[in-house]
């Protein structure tokens, strides 16, 4: 396996820009199942995860080219759906959660779906009944095969109708989503993710033929209709590698512009860094973040400590609280940190305490980071990725910290961030894969 080693303590300056959204990807790959026309997709991320999700469809028979920079044609004109008994799909479908979001379109265009218990981050629990509870209310026999964690969802035909989503998943969502748009009738999805991934496949399903409205908000109509055709799609810019980089900028006391951010798709994300006191300024479409000696938390208005807490869209992404996180670990003051959708997220802060960061571990949702105020460098050690979000707020503090680290299982950030290795190179970072 291979690893990262780090020599911390340098100031980097210059543009980088972010790759596709990882989170859209995933949604929009599985939408080319809808239609035997051809779809364009752009902006399409070079990492683990999506490339093993193509892969998947190639597999099942989606014809897929490679056009450009990052831009690639699909058509599933000729789908072998026996293919979701074998084997070989029990295997690599088990390797990547995205792989859920095949099932929706399977189902809907070929009136049955399979998917192995999926994998992903080891963050917590992470059920799929928003799913499968979706695909009954259209109509569809759900079977759990328990010996084999296999699901499977069969319907001849599904039929829209209302439901209330027991919570408001964004996979949930947006397979329940692709599953309804050729069903017959109206379905009404309330406490719908309304996220902009989901914005982007509602408005990519909508160009090829489907009827959706509330696009949004909490509430999606869709009308069914009987055909989809093709469509050119380009994917946003990865919100999430963006808030890194605003993290990175910050702990490292760096002058970085990050370029073709679409800002008015960030939501709240610029405002919480901007809470933690670091200073960054919309220009046009790009972020710039002067270097800063030194950033101060703020406060709630009665002066009590400042808790940043994750939230369903439009609240804050639960993605970036890891990154924000070990931001604070060198700002002035001090922040509670509450990841409330996943218990095993902040198992990771461990590392930052062996490398100096003040941090109390409340409970397995809670962590109060007191900031150092740069007052002690962190230091660099030997260090373990556990997970996407993690690994790379281990590979912040690494840049930002006195000395060599080393950081292991690296797979897991490829799986997120692509070549970031190379991008932070070009910035001056001293970090080399090996």
């Amino acid at each position: 396996m291979s690893v990262f080693e780090i020599i911390g303590g340098k100031k980097l300056k210059g543009e980088i820009i972010p790759q596709g959204a990882k989170n859209e990807a995933l949604q929009i790959l599985c939408a080319v199942l809808l239609t035997p026309e051809k779809v364009v997709i752009q902006n399409i991320p070079d990492i683990i995860d999506v490339n093993k999700l193509i892969d998947l469809l190639r597999d099942l028979g989606v014809k897929i080219e490679k056009t450009g920079h990052e831009e690639y044609t699909f058509q599933a004109d000729n789908i072998d759906v026996d293919y979701l008994n074998s084997a070989e799909f029990k295997k690599k479908g088990g390797s990547l959660r995205g792989s859920i979001m095949i099932v929706g379109p399977l189902l809907s265009r070929f009136g049955k779906g399979y998917i192995p218990k999926p994998g992903g981050d080891k963050i917590g629990r992470r059920r799929l009944d928003t799913h499968f509870i979706g695909f009954q209310n259209l109509g569809a026999k759900f079977i759990y095969d328990e010996a084999n964690d296999f699901y499977k969802v069969e319907a001849k035909d599904l039929k829209g109708c209302y439901m209330l989503l027991d919570e408001a998943s964004v996979t949930g969502t947006a397979n329940i989503l692709m599953a309804a748009v050729l069903a017959k009738g109206t379905t009404t999805i309330y406490n719908a993710a309304c996220e902009p991934y989901i914005q982007q496949l509602c408005k990519m399903l909508n160009r090829m033929g489907a009827k959706i409205s509330g696009i949004g908000s909490n509430l999606l109509i869709i009308e069914g209709v009987e055909y989809l055709g093709g469509t050119t799609h380009r994917m946003l810019p990865d919100m999430i590698e963006i808030g890194s980089f605003i993290g990175l900028a910050a702990m490292t006391q760096s002058e970085i512009t990050i370029k073709d951010v679409k800002y008015d798709e960030l939501g709240v994300i610029p405002s919480v860094f901007q809470r933690l006191g670091i200073k960054l300024e919309r220009r046009g479409d790009d972020i710039f973040i002067p270097s800063q000696e030194s950033y101060e938390i703020d406060t709630f208005i009665d002066g009590s400590i400042l808790t940043i807490s994750d939230a369903i869209w439009p609240g804050f992404t639960p993605d970036l609280l890891s990154i924000i996180l070990v931001t604070a670990t060198q700002a002035k003051g001090t922040a509670l940190i509450h990841q409330k959708m996943f218990e095993s997220r902040l198992f990771f802060v461990d590392k930052l305490i062996d490398m100096g960061a003040q941090i109390i571990l409340c409970d397995p949702h809670r962590a109060t980071v007191i900031g150092l105020n740069r007052e002690h460098q962190l230091k660099g050690i030997s260090m373990t990725s556990p997970d996407i979000r993690a690994g790379v707020s281990l590979l912040i503090a690494a840049l930002s910290a006195n000395g060599k680290s080393t950081i292991h299982n690296i797979e897991q950030i490829d799986r997120g961030y692509q070549n970031i290795d190379i991008r932070l190179q070009k910035l001056g970072a001293q970090i080399v894969r090996k």
